[in-house]
């Protein structure tokens, strides 16, 4: 009976992992296409802007960047760091290909630089707490992918508070599904943290 319970937390372990893998590869494309496409104002050249906080506008993309940054943590916890540095790998590859043409360079070593930062963070912060590590990974992430992004598309930071105002959000927004799964994870004996 043990073994059987043994390879069912298996069974869902990688079932959630694969989950979460396909959640964080499909952010890439749906940021680059909402920075393109939607937005209360989508200016000639320029990024479509999303209001995120009052007078505070950000780059549409910002919403699905905040998410992809928690998904790649939740990728590692299930799968290991090996799988989240592939996804990182794959990211990097599908953000220069759905970028628009001249945010393909930004897009891509943005998103490479922030993640691998994230996954710097959370891995040592991991055995501390899932909420904390997620949290920590997360702010770093995206003030590493703001930065970048904004200087290297646009050769400015004019949006820059906006970027992280907005990624912090989603960020905020997941803390309570992460703490949810961490307890549920003990519970069901997936995880000792």
């Amino acid at each position: 009976m043990s073994n059987t319970n043994e390879n069912g937390k298996e069974r869902r372990r990688l079932w959630e992992g694969a989950l979460f893998f396909a959640g964080f590869i499909a952010c890439i494309p749906l940021a680059n296409w909402l920075i393109a496409n939607v937005g209360t104002v989508c200016p000639e050249g320029g990024p479509c802007l999303i209001p995120v906080a009052p007078g505070l506008m950000a780059p549409s993309g910002v919403v699905m960047v905040g998410l992809a940054l928690v998904l790649r943590d939740l990728v590692q916890r299930r799968l290991g760091v090996k799988i989240a540095i592939v996804g990182i790998l794959t990211g990097a590859i599908i953000s220069a290909t759905f970028a628009p043409r001249a945010l393909v360079l930004a897009s891509a070593l943005a998103f490479l630089l922030s993640e691998l930062a994230d996954l710097m963070v959370y891995t040592p912060l991991q055995r501390r707490g899932l909420v904390l590590a997620v949290f920590a990974s997360s702010i770093v992430g995206l003030v590493v992918d703001s930065v970048l992004f904004l200087w290297l598309a646009f050769g400015n930071l004019e949006f820059l508070l906006g970027q992280v105002v907005g990624k912090a959000w989603m960020v905020l927004a997941t803390l309570p599904a992460i703490a949810w799964l961490r307890a549920r994870d003990v519970r069901l004996g997936l995880a000792s943290v």
